[in-house]
């Protein structure tokens, strides 16, 4: 427990031994009525303060006011039991909240304590210990065992193992060597590192999951919106409603006291601390539960709608298959296997794509020919002065922008075509294959399992390949040779065309998915490997890249839906039968102590089972 927990409870437990010792004596003595006071201020004290505080600020209808009036009102008709009891269980249930919320809050603390302190630099052959915004793109850091990489960073020298648990919920460590990208936020276990810098302090992934994680609580679901509101008009109907009830009958039928009773049961009971408390924790739980796991979730109104997920819409590359791209054969028109792959080699040679990267590792020597203008032709390719010669490569589109003759080949099966034109001649093919990713087959049976029909890939590859993947993976359908903005209509003509109220989830990794992320109801971006500009974009991120969360996020979505809607039931439920009860004086003040702290305490405990991990 906290220190303010703790002192919470001290207070319940002295206010617990003061009610027993009042009870002992005497009920209408000076010692017993001291003793109900001591009892009642003991727990009663900051409620009433935050009422009267409250009250100053403009504020006056909430659960502390209610709470309040109640339990003065039953000190003033004698009940002194009653109203020491009201406050002390009221006490009771704000102490299980205190501690769910703190249980729930136990994750996101685990990934604020990845903010590290220092960074460890090396200048002028000194090490120096300077704050991680200070560090330069490019600079030298020294990371020793024990210590958190402090940027995003690549090992120039050294090597370990590095513990990614706070990223990505993996309990196993992963081992690293030169050439390895670091993010933020992981710890070194063993051995020195020396990495070099790719990105400033305010762009590593450290920075940018607490920046999600901080507004994560502002973008709130529908249901705790409308508990919002329903808080905000019920009670002062609620108390206006106990005021008639203790005025209007009394006239009317006589016996003031027993009105006024039945008013101060029926605001107790008509407290809305169930319903205040238990949603907003059941979907803070929920986040809180799926950063155990790797998945980021940046707002509790992406749980709603991933809950309603009814199409699933998948990018291929990285995202179903691993990116791992090798080059598998070749066709040449008219030069060599040797000068097709180096003439492709020399043009991809700046680019990132792994698919570029591919051809430059097939080649394997060194590039030495001049090449200048380059020019990267979004959805279509490269094209590039390589010595004297002007080499586009890309797919169909760019040899049609070129002018290139594309004559028929020998695809192989499953593989990504790969066309090379010089000065506008089509000289040849290189045949790319990738990897499906291992727990691919197995994310794709068990969102049929959860009832998704609708599996769906878009991808810019060739129809050979996409319908090769397509099978293997058991998908509903696919779209073949798409560009960015293709995929964008894609998703908007799925969107238009859907017969159900579900929603659409689409699931990404590259750069160029960013628009379809953003367009679709809920869209997912691979952590790991992904793009910066597609993780931001997104609604929820995948930390480790692995497809197999998705089922688990939609399931854990659909579970904290399920809870916060059983707690509206229950607790509505429950209080209307009370109040019915109470405003015909059949329900009495310990009845109306279960209504208001036992269904607050009930609701809670149901709402903590989203934090299972």
């Amino acid at each position: 427990m906290t220190r303010k927990q703790r002192k919470s409870l001290y207070c319940i437990i002295l206010s617990a031994l003061l009610l027993i010792a009042a009870k002992l004596t005497d009920k209408f003595s000076t010692l017993s009525l001291a003793l109900y006071i001591a009892a009642y201020l003991s727990v009663g004290f900051m409620p009433l303060k935050k009422a009267f505080r409250n009250i100053t600020r403009g504020n006056v209808f909430d659960e502390n006011f209610l709470m309040a009036i109640a339990t003065i009102g039953a000190f003033i008709l004698r009940e002194y039991t009653e109203g020491v009891a009201v406050m002390l269980f009221y006490r009771v249930g704000e102490l299980f909240e205190s501690i769910a919320v703190g249980k729930s809050r136990k994750s996101i603390s685990a990934l604020m304590d990845i903010r590290p302190d220092i960074a460890t630099i090396l200048r002028d052959g000194e090490e120096l210990e300077v704050s991680p915004d200070e560090v330069m793109v490019g600079e030298t850091i020294l990371i020793k065992a024990g210590g958190k990489v402090p940027i995003d960073c690549e090992i120039t020298e050294g090597n370990s193992s590095v513990d990614t648990s706070a990223l990505t919920g993996e309990s196993l460590p992963r081992e690293v060597t030169v050439g390895d990208r670091l993010q933020s936020g992981c710890i070194n276990l063993s051995g020195v590192i020396k990495a070099r810098t790719v990105c400033d302090f305010g762009s590593s992934t450290a920075s940018k999951i607490l920046e999600l994680v901080e507004t994560a609580a502002d973008k709130k679901s529908k249901s705790e919106a409308f508990i919002t509101r329903f808080a905000r008009y019920y009670t002062p109907i609620v108390v206006f409603s106990a005021l008639a009830l203790a005025v209007i009958p009394s006239h009317i039928f006589g016996s003031p006291s027993e009105w006024i009773r039945r008013a101060l049961i029926f605001l107790v009971i008509s407290c809305p601390c169930a319903l205040v408390i238990s949603v907003p924790l059941t979907f803070f739980g929920a986040i809180g539960s799926a950063s155990k796991n790797g998945i980021l979730i940046k707002g509790s109104c992406y749980i709603e709608q991933l809950a309603k997920a009814s199409h699933t819409v998948f990018d291929k590359t990285g995202t179903l298959t691993k990116g791992c791209f090798k080059v598998v054969g070749c066709e040449c028109e008219g030069i060599s296997e040797k000068e097709l792959l180096e003439l492709a080699a020399h043009a991809e040679k700046s680019s990132t794509h792994p698919i570029a990267r591919a051809i430059v590792e097939k080649y394997g020597k060194q590039l030495s020919l001049p090449v200048s203008d380059i020019r990267e032709l979004s959805g279509m390719g490269i094209v590039a002065v390589v010595g004297e010669k002007t080499v586009a490569v890309g797919n169909k589109k760019l040899m049609e922008k070129v002018g290139a003759q594309v004559t028929e080949g020998n695809c192989t099966a499953g593989a990504t075509e790969v066309l090379v034109a010089t000065d506008g001649r089509f000289v040849g093919r290189i045949f790319i294959s990738d990897e499906i990713k291992q727990d691919a087959k197995e994310s794709m049976d068990k969102l049929y399992e959860l009832g998704i029909r609708n599996r769906i890939m878009l991808t810019g590859d060739n129809e050979e390949s996409a319908k090769k993947i397509a099978s293997l993976l058991s998908l509903d359908s696919y779209r073949a040779r798409l560009l960015p903005y293709d995929k964008v209509e894609a998703v908007e003509e799925l969107l238009k065309n859907k017969t159900d109220d579900g929603t659409l989830v689409f699931v990404g990794d590259g750069i160029n998915d960013a628009p379809v992320l953003t367009r679709a109801d809920v869209g997912i971006a691979m952590g790991g490997l992904g793009s910066d500009a597609a993780i931001e974009a997104a609604d929820i991120v995948l930390m480790d890249d692995k497809l197999c969360k998705l089922p688990l996020a939609i399931r854990l979505s659909r579970k904290a839906v399920s809870i916060a809607r059983q707690n509206i039931v229950f607790a509505l439920s429950v209080k209307l039968i009370v109040l019915l009860l109470g405003a015909l004086g059949y329900a009495g003040m310990w009845l109306a102590v279960f209504a208001d702290v036992g269904v607050s305490v009930l609701a809670i405990l149901n709402a903590m089972r989203t934090m299972k991990k």
